[in-house]
């Protein structure tokens, strides 16, 4: 089925700030061309990763390269991740989006990988961030990334999405900390900005 289960989403996409157990990485995408102002959709699903050991993002990498993608067209990737990227995917993904230029990527995660001060993870994101992917943390309100999986993704036999207790609280906090992590990326793009309205 393309669809999830209810229970599966809500216990794998709960964006929990100590997320025990929760070993498996899935991953719902949509994939786009862009055509002009417009773009049309070629495919939606999810995947999860496998128990020997290839992760989720790399089987999404194989899976869209066998497509044959058109280098004289755009497309667009959105990931809606129940992890951010480990640093070795982080790393293949980013060479992936620097082989295929005509190609764009959002990831918006439940929650962040072990994205602890002494860990690689952060600099997988920034080495990501780089590359250009856009990277935010997924919301219940404002942009409604959750209400959007449920209603695209879950087969969920017309129940509306309920939040559970602390879903925006702790969405607010990791966004906070994903900026953090983000943040000298941020800041060096500013001092750009700021340095092409002087015209130096």
């Amino acid at each position: 089925s393309l669809l999830m289960k209810r229970k599966l989403f809500l216990y794998n996409f709960k964006n929990l700030r100590w997320a025990k157990g929760r070993r498996e990485t899935y991953l719902c995408y949509v994939v786009k061309r862009r055509d002009s102002a417009t773009s049309c959709s070629l495919d939606f699903g999810y995947l999860r990763n496998k128990k020997m050991g290839c992760h989720v993002e790399v089987l999404f990498l194989r899976y869209i390269s066998a497509w044959d993608l058109d280098p004289g067209r755009c497309y667009r990737i959105t990931w809606f991740t129940s992890w951010s990227p480990c640093y070795d995917c982080a790393r293949h993904v980013a060479d992936f989006l620097r082989a295929y230029p005509n190609l764009t990527l959002r990831i918006f995660t439940a929650r962040l990988y072990f994205c602890e001060d002494r860990k690689a993870e952060p600099e997988g994101l920034r080495r990501l961030h780089r590359a250009g992917a856009q990277i935010a943390i997924m919301t219940f309100k404002g942009q409604m990334y959750y209400f959007y999986c449920w209603n695209t993704f879950v087969e969920n036999r017309e129940k509306t999405f309920k939040a559970w207790e602390g879903l925006h609280e702790n969405s607010v906090h990791l966004s906070r900390k994903l900026r953090r992590i983000l943040l000298p990326l941020y800041e060096v793009d500013d001092l750009r900005d700021a340095f092409k309205t002087l015209g130096l």
